[in-house]
């Protein structure tokens, strides 16, 4: 009878101890507690990322413009129950060599967001500047977008939150600014209008066709997220972005009013601090023959008083605006709002008195 070589028992030794080995592992449970808490760490940094634990938060949430060497960038994110499925940036570098890398680097950078889910993106090489900024700017929408779960203000559709007329930052665009003011009534927008537009040649034309649909999209959609209108590029993206911060101070201004709102105890003292005068500057309006500001001082929430701390002068301008702004005072102090009648001859410093009225009433409240 031949005998077993040793080396030969050696090796089947082996394969016996690597085969209980892994029928041992093979038994193990799934349920690994080490892996569970890595995985709900996980699970929670996503979650407070796309919008705070414990909270369904849906909505349309803004960034801080982010100032770069290039110029500003600042970006916008909708989130839908507490994920991020649109990222886009609503201001970026332009001019120069900085049109090609924003067409570089932003749209990957907003792919990148919807695919992370955080901030925490790639630089895109050649767009150094540009990506920082970007990643800047998410942030503080996310941080908006966590901030709005813990206070249970997160849900909607980024349409606004309270009631009264809120008007949008001014943007910039390459044939003049474009501003947009809404009126919102329980929640909803029930009116659109473009405070500003590009004017002067073929600007004229454009503004006259896109305006008026925007406007009415506006008012459909409930939110910015609207069509450009075709042939008006330009005037349909500074509205939208203009519409979009309307939006923001809307939803903004809903959430201080709830705040200020709670207990019913406390009446007697809101109708006495609202009895109280004060005194607000609206934005300077430019104007073709110069700049309009006008000073409003409210009490009881009734306009009391108005006044033009700067108009038009120099010139025929001179006449315009004795002519003019006597007039626009008693008119906004009777009407107690912007919407008042230009005086003939003095179109421009009217309208511009009409805009700069209405920035003071907005950061009155009214």
């Amino acid at each position: 009878m031949r005998k077993s070589h040793p080396l030969r028992r050696v090796v089947l030794a082996t394969a016996a101890t690597v085969s209980g080995i892994v029928l041992l592992l093979s038994l193990k449970p799934a349920s690994d507690p080490g892996a569970a808490q890595a995985a709900g760490a996980g699970a929670q940094a996503q979650e407070a990322a796309q919008g705070g634990a414990g909270a369904v938060v849906s909505g349309t949430m803004t960034g801080d413009a982010a100032q770069t060497q290039y110029g500003a960038v600042q970006v916008r994110i909708t989130v839908v129950a507490n994920k991020i499925t649109k990222a886009e940036a609503v201001q970026a570098p332009k001019g120069g060599t900085s049109d090609q890398k924003t067409a570089l680097a932003v749209p990957k950078l907003n792919a990148d967001v919807v695919a992370k889910q955080s901030a925490n993106v790639d630089t895109v090489s050649g767009a150094t500047y540009t990506s920082e900024g970007y990643k800047k700017s998410l942030q503080s929408a996310i941080d908006k977008a966590n901030a709005s779960a813990g206070s249970g203000q997160g849900q909607g559709s980024g349409s606004a939150q309270a009631s009264g007329p809120f008007t949008g930052d001014a943007i910039q665009t390459q044939y003049g600014p474009v501003q947009v003011r809404i009126t919102v009534a329980d929640g909803k927008i029930t009116k659109a209008e473009a405070v500003q537009a590009p004017k002067g040649g073929t600007s004229d034309q454009k503004t006259q066709l896109s305006v008026p649909k925007l406007n009415q999209e506006a008012v459909a959609a409930g939110s910015a997220d609207i069509d450009s209108v075709s042939g008006a590029t330009y005037t349909s993206e500074g509205y939208k972005k203009s519409l979009q911060s309307a939006l923001d101070k809307a939803k903004a201004g809903g959430g201080a009013a709830s705040g200020s709102g709670s207990g019913s105890g406390s009446s007697g003292n809101a109708g006495s601090g609202a009895a109280q005068a004060k005194t607000v500057t609206g934005a300077v309006a430019q104007t073709q023959y110069g700049p309009v500001q006008v000073r409003i001082t409210v009490a009881g929430k009734k306009i009391t008083k108005a006044e033009a701390v700067q108009a038009p002068k120099g010139g025929t301008s001179d006449q315009k605006t004795q002519l003019s702004v006597p007039k626009l005072n008693q008119e906004a102090v009777a009407a107690g709002s912007a919407d008042i009648d230009s005086v003939s001859g003095a179109t421009y410093t009217s309208e511009g008195y009409k805009k700069s009225l209405q920035s003071a009433l907005d950061q009155v409240g009214g």
